[in-house]
């Protein structure tokens, strides 16, 4: 099992709900606890044991290039239903800009098309790119740059064109 497959679990179980989870195979056994506020995943191989803690130190600068996860968008209940909602398709730590010398990958009134990078979530060492799943205009930004997220917690409003 490699660290992509390892990560899709993850997300999985994150997303299922479980508040537990085992799995083990040939040369490898793994447990995913989840809770209210965090993910605790333990794997051990050939008699190792290896913990990846989701909050970490990593440099914001070191950032490795990875696939990005799906993003949910839901409507809002507010009083402008037509906003979509951009939430955190994972737990971890929310970037605005790429770099800390860098500008913010978007700002309230910046259009937006599907697919473009509007933030940064570092979880278990990895930065996980969030795109847009629908163009239009960034109306509300609801968290601040380097924040601890949850999952399913709402990040952004989008005025959809």
């Amino acid at each position: 099992m490699d660290l992509k497959e390892i990560q899709n679990l993850i997300k999985f179980v994150a997303k299922s709900g479980a508040s537990e989870v085992k799995l083990e195979m040939e040369d490898i056994k793994i447990t995913i606890k989840t809770g209210p506020g965090y993910v605790d995943t333990s794997m051990i191989q050939t008699g190792q044991f290896q913990q990846f803690p989701v909050q970490t130190s990593f440099s914001h600068q070191m950032m490795p290039s990875v696939e990005s996860p799906v993003v949910k968008s839901v409507e809002t209940p507010s009083e402008d239903s037509n906003l979509i909602t951009i939430t955190s398709p994972i737990i971890g730590t929310l970037y605005r800009k790429p770099a800390p010398d860098k500008p913010n990958f978007v700002e309230v009134g910046d259009m937006v098309q599907k697919g473009k990078v509007v933030c940064i979530i570092e979880a278990m060492k990895l930065f996980n790119e969030i795109e847009s799943e629908v163009s239009g205009k960034i109306v509300k930004i609801l968290v601040d740059d380097i924040t601890p997220v949850e999952f399913g917690q709402p990040l952004f409003l989008v005025e959809p064109v």
